[in-house]
C-alpha cells in the first residue's frame, strides 16, 4: 500500500490541526475543571472555529486563524453557560500547546528516510504554527511549516495549496497531502493533490466527487508493509 501510494511523489505535507494535533487535547487538559460538558464544548470551539474560516474567506475578509480561535472559544463559552468562563485564558494556553498524536514522529521520520520531504500546511498562522511545532518537538521532523497566511485566505481554496508547490517547487502530482478533515481532502484533491483521509473517528464519506487516494485510521499507515 505504502509503496504504491508514495511512487512518485517527493514531498508530504501534512495538515496541522487535527491531523498531526489533537484540537481536543485542549480542553481534554481541564476536563475536571470544564466539567461534564467538557466534550460538547471542544466540538462547538473546533466547529465554529472551522465555520469562521470558510465564512471569512469566502467573502474576503481574511483574519487571522488565532483570532478566529478566540472568537469560537468566547462562542463554544456562550453556547455552554454551565462552564466557568474563567477558563479562557487557560484554554487558549492549552490549545498553544496540542498534543501531537503519538505516532507522528515515527511517521515524519519514517517518509523523510525514504526521501520524501515533509512539510505542515495549515489554516493556523505563523505564530500559532510555531508554537504548536516547538511545544510537541516535532521541528527536526519536517522540512518546512507553511501558513496559508500569504495567501491571506483558507483551505479549501486554490491559493492555500498552492503555497506548498511555490514553496519547494514542484508540481501538485509531486506530493501526498494527508489530512483528517474530509473537507481539506475535497480541496486539495480538486488541486490536484495525491490524497490520504486520516479518518481517526471513522466518520461516513461525503464529497464522493472528490474522494480521498486513500483512507487510513491513522498516520502510521502511510509506512506499513504492503
Amino acid at each position: 500500500m505504502s509503496e504504491t501510494l508514495l511512487a512518485g511523489k517527493s514531498l508530504a505535507v501534512f495538515d496541522a490541526y487535527g491531523t498531526l494535533f489533537d484540537v481536543h487535547s485542549a480542553v481534554q487538559r481541564h476536563e475536571g475543571a470544564v466539567g461534564p460538558e467538557a466534550g460538547s464544548l471542544s466540538e462547538t470551539w473546533r466547529t465554529k472555529q472551522l465555520e469562521y474560516s470558510w465564512v471569512y474567506g469566502l467573502i474576503g475578509r481574511y483574519r487571522s486563524f488565532w483570532s478566529l480561535t478566540e472568537a469560537a472559544l468566547d462562542f463554544a463559552l456562550a453556547r455552554h453557560p454551565g462552564v466557568d468562563r474563567s477558563l479562557r485564558e487557560r484554554l487558549l494556553d492549552a490549545y498553544r500547546d496540542l498534543d501531537a498524536y503519538p505516532e507522528v514522529p515515527a511517521t515524519l521520520d519514517a517518509l523523510r528516510a525514504r526521501g520524501l520531504r515533509t512539510a505542515i500546511l495549515s489554516n493556523g498562522d505563523a505564530a500559532m504554527l510555531e508554537r504548536a511545532v516547538a511545544s510537541a518537538d516535532l521541528g527536526r521532523h519536517l522540512d518546512a511549516t507553511l501558513s496559508v497566511d500569504p495567501a491571506q485566505t483558507f483551505k479549501t481554496s486554490p491559493a492555500a495549496y498552492r503555497i506548498a508547490c511555490d514553496r519547494f517547487g514542484v508540481g501538485p502530482e509531486a506530493v501526498l497531502f494527508c489530512s483528517s478533515n474530509r473537507w481539506d481532502i475535497a480541496g486539495a484533491a480538486a488541486f490536484g493533490f495525491a490524497t490520504a483521509w486520516v479518518n481517526r473517528r471513522a466518520a461516513p464519506d461525503e464529497y464522493a466527487d472528490l474522494p480521498p487516494t486513500i483512507v487510513i485510521g491513522s498516520l502510521d499507515a502511510l509506512i506499513a508493509p504492503a
